[in-house]
Protein backbone atom coordinates (compact mmCIF):
# COMPACT_ATOMS: atom_id res chain seq x y z
CA UNK A 1 0.00 0.00 0.00
CA UNK A 2 2.85 2.32 0.71
CA UNK A 3 4.52 1.57 -2.24
CA UNK A 4 1.27 2.73 -4.07
CA UNK A 5 1.25 5.73 -2.32
CA UNK A 6 4.46 7.05 -3.33
CA UNK A 7 3.94 6.12 -6.72
CA UNK A 8 0.96 8.22 -7.26
CA UNK A 9 2.47 10.90 -5.51
CA UNK A 10 0.00 10.80 -2.78
CA UNK A 11 2.05 11.35 0.05
CA UNK A 12 2.84 9.00 3.10
CA UNK A 13 5.09 8.48 6.01
CA UNK A 14 7.75 10.98 4.32
CA UNK A 15 8.37 12.60 7.70
CA UNK A 16 10.40 9.94 8.97
CA UNK A 17 13.49 10.22 6.44
CA UNK A 18 15.25 13.58 5.59
CA UNK A 19 16.41 16.65 7.03
CA UNK A 20 13.83 17.46 10.43
CA UNK A 21 14.33 21.59 9.76
CA UNK A 22 13.35 20.99 6.13
CA UNK A 23 10.17 19.08 6.77
CA UNK A 24 9.32 21.58 9.90
CA UNK A 25 10.34 25.02 7.49
CA UNK A 26 8.40 23.46 4.38
CA UNK A 27 5.29 22.14 6.32
CA UNK A 28 5.24 25.30 8.85
CA UNK A 29 5.38 27.92 6.12
CA UNK A 30 2.75 26.19 3.83
CA UNK A 31 0.25 26.03 6.86
CA UNK A 32 1.51 29.29 7.57
CA UNK A 33 0.42 30.79 4.86
CA UNK A 34 -2.88 29.33 4.56
CA UNK A 35 -3.92 30.59 8.09
CA UNK A 36 -2.58 34.27 7.71
CA UNK A 37 -4.37 34.31 4.68
CA UNK A 38 -7.84 33.65 6.49
CA UNK A 39 -7.04 35.98 9.52
CA UNK A 40 -5.71 38.42 7.36
CA UNK A 41 -9.16 38.46 5.84
CA UNK A 42 -10.68 38.41 9.72
CA UNK A 43 -8.21 41.60 10.45
CA UNK A 44 -9.67 42.89 6.90
CA UNK A 45 -13.24 42.60 8.02
CA UNK A 46 -12.62 44.23 11.36
CA UNK A 47 -10.79 47.23 9.41
CA UNK A 48 -13.69 47.43 6.62
CA UNK A 49 -16.10 47.91 9.89
CA UNK A 50 -14.22 50.32 11.63
CA UNK A 51 -14.63 52.63 8.57
CA UNK A 52 -18.08 52.76 9.36
CA UNK A 53 -16.55 54.60 11.88
CA UNK A 54 -19.28 52.63 14.73
CA UNK A 55 -17.49 51.38 18.20
CA UNK A 56 -19.87 49.51 18.75
CA UNK A 57 -19.42 47.01 15.67
CA UNK A 58 -15.39 46.91 16.55
CA UNK A 59 -16.70 45.76 20.34
CA UNK A 60 -19.32 42.84 19.08
CA UNK A 61 -17.53 41.32 17.22
CA UNK A 62 -14.76 40.94 19.74
CA UNK A 63 -16.92 39.41 21.89
CA UNK A 64 -19.03 37.43 19.28
CA UNK A 65 -15.31 36.04 18.23
CA UNK A 66 -14.86 35.02 21.88
CA UNK A 67 -17.27 32.70 21.43
CA UNK A 68 -16.48 31.99 17.63
CA UNK A 69 -13.14 30.94 19.45
CA UNK A 70 -14.35 27.83 21.17
CA UNK A 71 -16.50 26.38 18.27
CA UNK A 72 -12.89 26.60 16.59
CA UNK A 73 -11.14 25.20 19.58
CA UNK A 74 -13.75 22.47 19.27
CA UNK A 75 -12.86 22.23 15.93
CA UNK A 76 -9.16 21.99 16.11
CA UNK A 77 -9.81 19.43 18.89
CA UNK A 78 -11.23 17.17 16.42
CA UNK A 79 -8.66 17.87 13.70
CA UNK A 80 -6.11 17.10 15.79
CA UNK A 81 -7.21 13.69 16.33
CA UNK A 82 -7.91 12.88 13.06
CA UNK A 83 -4.62 13.86 11.99
CA UNK A 84 -3.05 12.23 14.95
CA UNK A 85 -4.77 8.75 14.16
CA UNK A 86 -3.64 9.01 10.69
CA UNK A 87 -0.39 9.93 10.81
CA UNK A 88 0.47 7.37 13.52
CA UNK A 89 -0.96 4.40 11.17
CA UNK A 90 0.64 5.84 7.89
CA UNK A 91 4.19 5.90 10.71
CA UNK A 92 3.77 2.28 10.88
CA UNK A 93 2.59 1.69 7.28
CA UNK A 94 -0.90 0.88 8.01
CA UNK A 95 -2.26 3.02 4.71
CA UNK A 96 -5.47 0.33 4.82
CA UNK A 97 -6.13 1.55 8.38
CA UNK A 98 -5.82 5.26 7.51
CA UNK A 99 -8.46 5.53 5.00
CA UNK A 100 -10.87 3.81 6.85
CA UNK A 101 -9.95 5.84 10.13
CA UNK A 102 -10.23 9.47 7.55
CA UNK A 103 -13.89 8.53 6.92
CA UNK A 104 -15.02 6.89 10.00
CA UNK A 105 -13.36 9.88 12.13
CA UNK A 106 -14.99 12.58 9.52
CA UNK A 107 -18.41 11.20 10.55
CA UNK A 108 -18.04 11.21 14.53
CA UNK A 109 -16.64 14.86 14.02
CA UNK A 110 -19.72 15.69 12.09
CA UNK A 111 -22.34 13.46 14.28
CA UNK A 112 -20.62 15.74 17.56
CA UNK A 113 -20.49 18.93 15.97
CA UNK A 114 -23.95 19.48 15.43
CA UNK A 115 -25.27 19.45 18.72
CA UNK A 116 -22.68 22.16 19.53
CA UNK A 117 -23.85 24.62 16.67
CA UNK A 118 -27.54 24.45 17.76
CA UNK A 119 -26.91 25.00 21.43
CA UNK A 120 -24.36 27.89 20.02
CA UNK A 121 -27.09 29.69 18.15
CA UNK A 122 -30.15 29.16 20.49
CA UNK A 123 -28.09 30.59 23.63
CA UNK A 124 -26.42 32.90 21.96
CA UNK A 125 -27.68 36.16 23.93
CA UNK A 126 -26.90 34.34 27.22
CA UNK A 127 -23.56 33.61 26.20
CA UNK A 128 -22.56 37.34 25.02
CA UNK A 129 -24.40 38.95 27.71
CA UNK A 130 -22.13 36.77 30.40
CA UNK A 131 -18.87 38.01 28.90
CA UNK A 132 -20.56 41.77 29.44
CA UNK A 133 -21.80 42.53 26.57
CA UNK A 134 -24.93 44.86 26.62
CA UNK A 135 -26.75 47.68 24.28
CA UNK A 136 -26.33 47.79 20.60
CA UNK A 137 -23.52 46.09 21.39
CA UNK A 138 -24.89 42.86 22.31
CA UNK A 139 -27.60 43.23 19.85
CA UNK A 140 -24.94 43.32 16.74
CA UNK A 141 -22.94 40.48 18.42
CA UNK A 142 -25.63 38.24 18.76
CA UNK A 143 -26.78 38.60 14.93
CA UNK A 144 -23.18 38.15 14.11
CA UNK A 145 -22.61 35.04 16.01
CA UNK A 146 -25.81 33.25 14.74
CA UNK A 147 -24.95 33.51 11.29
CA UNK A 148 -21.77 32.19 11.43
CA UNK A 149 -22.03 29.66 14.55
CA UNK A 150 -24.61 26.93 12.75
CA UNK A 151 -21.22 26.76 10.08
CA UNK A 152 -19.09 25.07 12.60
CA UNK A 153 -19.73 21.43 11.79
CA UNK A 154 -18.48 22.22 7.94
CA UNK A 155 -15.49 23.82 9.73
CA UNK A 156 -14.76 21.22 11.99
CA UNK A 157 -14.59 18.74 8.53
CA UNK A 158 -12.62 21.13 6.53
CA UNK A 159 -9.87 21.09 9.65
CA UNK A 160 -10.12 17.43 9.29
CA UNK A 161 -9.68 17.33 5.91
CA UNK A 162 -6.34 19.53 6.86
CA UNK A 163 -4.92 17.25 9.09
CA UNK A 164 -5.56 14.29 6.72
CA UNK A 165 -3.03 16.14 4.21
CA UNK A 166 -1.06 17.03 6.63
CA UNK A 167 -0.84 13.87 7.45
CA UNK A 168 -0.01 12.28 4.40
CA UNK A 169 2.83 14.68 3.94
CA UNK A 170 1.10 16.91 1.71
CA UNK A 171 0.68 20.01 3.44
CA UNK A 172 0.84 22.33 -0.22
CA UNK A 173 -2.62 20.61 -0.48
CA UNK A 174 -3.74 21.87 3.35
CA UNK A 175 -2.22 25.50 2.24
CA UNK A 176 -4.23 25.84 -0.43
CA UNK A 177 -7.56 24.94 1.07
CA UNK A 178 -7.18 27.61 3.05
CA UNK A 179 -5.84 30.42 0.56
CA UNK A 180 -8.74 29.42 -1.18
CA UNK A 181 -11.28 30.73 1.46
CA UNK A 182 -9.06 33.35 2.19
CA UNK A 183 -9.49 34.64 -1.19
CA UNK A 184 -13.76 34.06 -1.28
CA UNK A 185 -13.37 35.98 1.81
CA UNK A 186 -11.96 39.13 0.58
CA UNK A 187 -13.68 39.13 -2.54
CA UNK A 188 -17.04 38.74 -0.55
CA UNK A 189 -16.50 41.06 2.53
CA UNK A 190 -16.49 44.01 0.41
CA UNK A 191 -18.92 43.53 -1.50
CA UNK A 192 -21.11 42.30 1.32
CA UNK A 193 -20.32 45.09 3.55
CA UNK A 194 -20.38 48.01 1.48
CA UNK A 195 -21.81 47.01 -1.70
CA UNK A 196 -24.99 45.50 -0.53
CA UNK A 197 -24.55 48.03 2.90
CA UNK A 198 -24.90 44.70 4.97
CA UNK A 199 -22.58 45.60 7.47
CA UNK A 200 -21.71 43.30 9.72
CA UNK A 201 -24.14 40.78 8.38
CA UNK A 202 -22.49 41.11 5.70
CA UNK A 203 -18.81 40.19 7.29
CA UNK A 204 -20.41 37.50 8.86
CA UNK A 205 -21.95 35.88 5.08
CA UNK A 206 -18.27 36.62 4.07
CA UNK A 207 -16.73 34.27 6.82
CA UNK A 208 -19.34 31.55 6.23
CA UNK A 209 -18.51 31.90 2.43
CA UNK A 210 -14.64 31.08 3.39
CA UNK A 211 -15.77 28.29 5.33
CA UNK A 212 -17.34 26.56 2.53
CA UNK A 213 -14.39 27.73 0.18
CA UNK A 214 -11.57 25.47 2.41
CA UNK A 215 -13.93 22.63 2.78
CA UNK A 216 -14.28 22.12 -0.56
CA UNK A 217 -10.86 22.50 -1.57
CA UNK A 218 -9.48 20.04 1.39
CA UNK A 219 -11.68 17.25 0.43
CA UNK A 220 -10.88 17.75 -2.87
CA UNK A 221 -7.03 17.15 -2.00
CA UNK A 222 -8.15 14.03 0.36
CA UNK A 223 -10.16 12.34 -2.05
CA UNK A 224 -8.72 12.99 -5.46
CA UNK A 225 -4.83 14.03 -4.78
CA UNK A 226 -4.16 11.75 -1.38
CA UNK A 227 -6.80 9.52 -2.28
CA UNK A 228 -6.62 8.10 1.25
CA UNK A 229 -10.77 8.58 1.93
CA UNK A 230 -11.68 5.08 2.21
CA UNK A 231 -15.02 3.17 2.67
CA UNK A 232 -17.28 2.75 5.60
CA UNK A 233 -16.98 -0.15 7.38
CA UNK A 234 -19.89 -0.94 9.87
CA UNK A 235 -18.16 -3.20 11.98
CA UNK A 236 -15.06 -0.84 12.74
CA UNK A 237 -16.78 2.34 13.18
CA UNK A 238 -17.43 2.33 16.74
CA UNK A 239 -13.79 0.51 17.58
CA UNK A 240 -12.08 3.35 15.34
CA UNK A 241 -14.22 6.01 17.05
CA UNK A 242 -13.12 5.32 20.44
CA UNK A 243 -9.67 6.17 19.60
CA UNK A 244 -10.38 8.97 17.61
CA UNK A 245 -12.10 10.15 20.90
CA UNK A 246 -9.04 9.42 23.05
CA UNK A 247 -7.03 11.81 21.29
CA UNK A 248 -9.79 14.00 20.07
CA UNK A 249 -11.38 15.51 23.81
CA UNK A 250 -8.74 15.96 25.43
CA UNK A 251 -7.55 17.90 22.49
CA UNK A 252 -10.87 20.01 22.13
CA UNK A 253 -10.42 20.62 26.27
CA UNK A 254 -7.32 21.88 25.89
CA UNK A 255 -8.16 23.96 22.98
CA UNK A 256 -10.88 25.27 24.77
CA UNK A 257 -8.72 26.43 27.97
CA UNK A 258 -7.39 29.20 25.62
CA UNK A 259 -10.74 30.50 25.01
CA UNK A 260 -11.46 30.19 28.55
CA UNK A 261 -8.31 32.13 29.23
CA UNK A 262 -9.84 35.19 26.60
CA UNK A 263 -12.97 34.74 28.32
CA UNK A 264 -11.14 35.66 31.49
CA UNK A 265 -9.25 38.53 29.70
CA UNK A 266 -12.41 40.28 28.15
CA UNK A 267 -14.08 40.04 31.22
CA UNK A 268 -11.66 41.74 33.19
CA UNK A 269 -10.97 44.92 30.05
CA UNK A 270 -14.95 44.71 29.76
CA UNK A 271 -15.10 46.87 33.27
CA UNK A 272 -12.37 49.48 31.75
CA UNK A 273 -15.43 49.92 28.72
CA UNK A 274 -16.41 49.41 25.31
CA UNK A 275 -13.35 50.77 23.74
CA UNK A 276 -11.00 48.78 25.50
CA UNK A 277 -12.57 45.79 24.38
CA UNK A 278 -12.30 47.13 20.98
CA UNK A 279 -8.55 47.69 20.86
CA UNK A 280 -8.49 43.92 22.57
CA UNK A 281 -10.33 42.88 19.13
CA UNK A 282 -8.07 44.46 17.10
CA UNK A 283 -5.21 42.94 19.11
CA UNK A 284 -6.74 39.61 18.88
CA UNK A 285 -7.49 39.92 15.10
CA UNK A 286 -3.48 41.00 14.26
CA UNK A 287 -1.77 38.26 17.24
CA UNK A 288 -2.54 35.61 14.57
CA UNK A 289 -1.33 37.57 11.47
CA UNK A 290 1.60 38.36 13.10
CA UNK A 291 2.32 34.73 14.90
CA UNK A 292 0.50 32.66 12.19
CA UNK A 293 3.56 30.70 11.97
CA UNK A 294 3.29 29.59 15.87
CA UNK A 295 -0.09 28.82 15.25
CA UNK A 296 1.00 26.96 12.20
CA UNK A 297 4.01 25.16 13.64
CA UNK A 298 1.67 23.98 16.12
CA UNK A 299 -0.62 21.33 13.49
CA UNK A 300 2.68 21.15 11.63
CA UNK A 301 4.87 19.77 14.48
CA UNK A 302 2.11 16.76 15.09
CA UNK A 303 2.62 15.21 11.47
CA UNK A 304 6.12 15.15 12.02
CA UNK A 305 6.29 13.60 15.47
CA UNK A 306 3.32 11.33 14.69
CA UNK A 307 5.49 9.79 11.67
CA UNK A 308 8.38 9.21 14.17
CA UNK A 309 6.45 8.04 16.61
CA UNK A 310 4.71 5.31 15.08
CA UNK A 311 8.26 4.27 13.56
CA UNK A 312 9.91 4.49 16.32
CA UNK A 313 12.59 7.36 15.48
CA UNK A 314 12.65 8.82 19.21
CA UNK A 315 15.66 10.73 18.51
CA UNK A 316 14.23 12.06 15.35
CA UNK A 317 11.27 12.80 17.34
CA UNK A 318 13.35 14.95 19.80
CA UNK A 319 15.30 16.49 17.08
CA UNK A 320 11.98 17.44 15.78
CA UNK A 321 11.27 19.46 19.40
CA UNK A 322 14.26 21.27 19.57
CA UNK A 323 14.25 22.61 16.31
CA UNK A 324 10.54 23.76 16.35
CA UNK A 325 11.32 25.33 19.22
CA UNK A 326 14.38 27.40 17.65
CA UNK A 327 12.10 28.10 15.05
CA UNK A 328 9.25 29.26 16.90
CA UNK A 329 11.76 31.44 18.69
CA UNK A 330 12.99 33.45 15.05
CA UNK A 331 9.36 33.54 13.77
CA UNK A 332 8.09 35.25 17.05
CA UNK A 333 11.13 38.24 17.70
CA UNK A 334 10.97 39.67 13.79
CA UNK A 335 7.03 39.96 14.40
CA UNK A 336 7.18 41.36 17.63
CA UNK A 337 10.18 43.93 16.67
CA UNK A 338 7.56 45.23 14.00
CA UNK A 339 5.21 45.18 15.87
CA UNK A 340 6.81 47.85 18.74
CA UNK A 341 7.82 49.99 15.23
CA UNK A 342 4.65 50.31 14.10
CA UNK A 343 1.80 50.16 17.21
CA UNK A 344 1.33 54.07 16.47
CA UNK A 345 0.16 53.51 12.69
CA UNK A 346 -1.78 50.08 13.80
CA UNK A 347 -3.62 52.02 16.17
CA UNK A 348 -4.51 54.97 13.50
CA UNK A 349 -5.06 52.35 10.51
CA UNK A 350 -8.08 50.96 12.84
CA UNK A 351 -9.22 54.42 14.16
CA UNK A 352 -8.72 53.71 17.31
CA UNK A 353 -10.02 55.68 20.34
CA UNK A 354 -7.59 56.19 23.28
CA UNK A 355 -8.64 53.30 24.82
CA UNK A 356 -7.98 50.93 22.34
CA UNK A 357 -4.90 52.82 21.27
CA UNK A 358 -3.96 52.27 24.97
CA UNK A 359 -4.18 48.20 24.60
CA UNK A 360 -2.40 47.98 21.21
CA UNK A 361 0.74 50.39 22.84
CA UNK A 362 0.58 48.30 25.92
CA UNK A 363 1.16 45.01 23.91
CA UNK A 364 3.55 46.32 21.66
CA UNK A 365 5.13 47.29 24.36
CA UNK A 366 6.49 43.81 25.14
CA UNK A 367 3.67 41.25 26.36
CA UNK A 368 4.63 40.16 22.75
CA UNK A 369 7.72 38.83 23.30
CA UNK A 370 5.22 36.09 25.67
CA UNK A 371 4.59 34.73 22.51
CA UNK A 372 8.22 32.92 22.43
CA UNK A 373 6.87 30.81 25.41
CA UNK A 374 3.23 30.25 24.21
CA UNK A 375 5.59 28.43 20.94
CA UNK A 376 6.98 26.51 23.32
CA UNK A 377 3.57 25.22 24.57
CA UNK A 378 1.85 24.79 21.33
CA UNK A 379 5.09 22.52 20.49
CA UNK A 380 5.20 20.58 23.74
CA UNK A 381 1.40 19.76 22.90
CA UNK A 382 1.23 18.80 19.62
CA UNK A 383 4.07 16.31 21.07
CA UNK A 384 1.70 14.95 24.01
CA UNK A 385 -1.46 14.59 21.35
CA UNK A 386 1.00 12.35 18.94
CA UNK A 387 2.83 10.33 21.98
CA UNK A 388 -0.24 9.13 23.72
CA UNK A 389 -0.41 11.44 26.62
CA UNK A 390 -3.10 14.22 25.01
CA UNK A 391 -4.31 14.87 29.13
CA UNK A 392 -0.75 16.23 29.25
CA UNK A 393 -1.85 18.52 26.92
CA UNK A 394 -5.04 19.70 27.98
CA UNK A 395 -3.30 20.20 31.96
CA UNK A 396 -0.74 22.24 30.71
CA UNK A 397 -3.27 24.67 28.21
CA UNK A 398 -5.77 24.12 31.26
CA UNK A 399 -2.73 25.71 33.74
CA UNK A 400 -2.10 28.46 31.54
CA UNK A 401 -6.19 29.65 30.98
CA UNK A 402 -6.86 29.21 34.89
CA UNK A 403 -3.88 29.47 37.27
CA UNK A 404 -1.75 31.29 34.53
CA UNK A 405 -4.33 33.71 33.87
CA UNK A 406 -7.20 34.08 36.67
CA UNK A 407 -4.96 35.67 39.46
CA UNK A 408 -2.51 37.33 37.70
CA UNK A 409 -5.11 39.26 35.67
CA UNK A 410 -7.05 40.15 38.99
CA UNK A 411 -3.76 41.10 40.28
CA UNK A 412 -2.59 43.24 37.32
CA UNK A 413 -5.91 44.69 36.98
CA UNK A 414 -6.10 45.57 41.13
CA UNK A 415 -2.57 47.41 40.77
CA UNK A 416 -2.04 48.17 37.34
CA UNK A 417 -5.11 48.58 35.54
CA UNK A 418 -5.27 47.70 31.71
CA UNK A 419 -1.34 46.78 31.57
CA UNK A 420 -1.60 44.52 34.35
CA UNK A 421 -4.16 42.82 32.52
CA UNK A 422 -2.21 41.91 29.28
CA UNK A 423 1.19 41.48 31.18
CA UNK A 424 -0.64 39.08 33.73
CA UNK A 425 -1.81 36.62 30.80
CA UNK A 426 1.86 37.03 29.19
CA UNK A 427 3.55 36.07 32.28
CA UNK A 428 1.36 33.26 32.62
CA UNK A 429 2.60 31.79 28.98
CA UNK A 430 6.02 32.34 29.86
CA UNK A 431 5.41 30.21 33.48
CA UNK A 432 3.48 27.03 31.59
CA UNK A 433 5.38 27.31 28.13
CA UNK A 434 8.72 26.46 30.12
CA UNK A 435 7.16 23.24 32.37
CA UNK A 436 5.46 21.64 29.35
CA UNK A 437 8.58 21.91 26.95
CA UNK A 438 10.49 20.10 29.49
CA UNK A 439 7.42 17.76 29.63
CA UNK A 440 7.63 16.44 26.50
CA UNK A 441 11.14 16.18 26.58
CA UNK A 442 10.80 13.99 29.19
CA UNK A 443 7.69 12.20 27.70
CA UNK A 444 9.88 11.50 24.67
CA UNK A 445 13.08 10.01 26.59
CA UNK A 446 10.41 8.02 28.65
CA UNK A 447 9.05 6.20 25.54
CA UNK A 448 12.61 5.41 23.83
CA UNK A 449 13.75 3.71 27.21
CA UNK A 450 10.44 2.15 27.08
CA UNK A 451 10.84 0.63 23.48
CA UNK A 452 14.52 0.29 23.32
CA UNK A 453 15.75 -1.20 26.77
CA UNK A 454 19.26 -1.31 25.61
CA UNK A 455 19.21 2.37 26.19
CA UNK A 456 19.45 2.74 29.31
CA UNK A 457 20.68 6.52 29.84
CA UNK A 458 19.24 9.37 31.66
CA UNK A 459 17.41 12.41 30.78
CA UNK A 460 19.84 14.67 32.92
CA UNK A 461 23.08 13.46 32.73
CA UNK A 462 24.54 14.31 36.17
CA UNK A 463 26.82 11.67 38.47
CA UNK A 464 23.69 11.96 40.77
CA UNK A 465 22.54 8.48 40.20
CA UNK A 466 21.84 7.14 43.27
CA UNK A 467 20.64 10.78 44.86
CA UNK A 468 18.27 11.06 42.13
CA UNK A 469 17.12 7.47 41.95
CA UNK A 470 16.45 7.67 45.89
CA UNK A 471 14.31 10.79 45.43
CA UNK A 472 12.45 9.96 42.46
CA UNK A 473 13.55 12.58 40.00
CA UNK A 474 15.09 10.30 37.48
CA UNK A 475 14.18 6.45 37.61
CA UNK A 476 16.80 4.22 36.20
CA UNK A 477 15.76 2.81 32.66
CA UNK A 478 15.11 -0.48 34.46
CA UNK A 479 13.17 0.52 36.97
CA UNK A 480 11.09 2.99 34.56
CA UNK A 481 10.51 -0.05 31.55
CA UNK A 482 9.37 -2.01 35.25
CA UNK A 483 7.07 1.26 36.26
CA UNK A 484 6.17 1.05 32.90
CA UNK A 485 4.33 -2.34 32.11
CA UNK A 486 0.70 -2.90 31.40
CA UNK A 487 0.66 0.96 31.42
CA UNK A 488 2.15 2.58 28.52
CA UNK A 489 2.42 0.70 25.50
CA UNK A 490 4.40 2.73 22.51
CA UNK A 491 2.39 1.16 19.85
CA UNK A 492 -1.22 1.61 21.19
Amino acid sequence: MAARGTAQGQGGAGFTEGSILKHIVTTTLYGAIGLMTLFLVDLADLYFLSLLGQEELAAAVGYAGTLLFFSTSICIGFAIGTAAMVARNIGAGRREEAERLVLHNALATLVLTIPVAVVGFIYAPEFLAALGAEGRTLELAIVYLRIIFPSMPLLALAMAGGGVLRANALPRLAMWSTVGGGLVNAVLDPILIFGFGLDIVGAALGSVGARIAVFAIAWYGVVKRAQVLGRFQAPYFLSDTWPFLAVAMPAIATNLATPIGNSIMIKALATHGDDTVAGFAIVSRIIPVAFGTIFALSGAIGPIVGQNYGAERYDRVRTALWTAMAFSTLAVLLPALAFYLLEGQIARVFHATPGAAEVINIFASGVTLSFIFVGALFVANAAFNNLGRPLWATLSNWGRATIGTLPLVWLGDRYFGVTGILWGQGLGGVIFGIAAFVAALWLVHRRKLVAHPEADERFFRLPLQATTIYRGWIPSGAALRESEQGKDNPKR
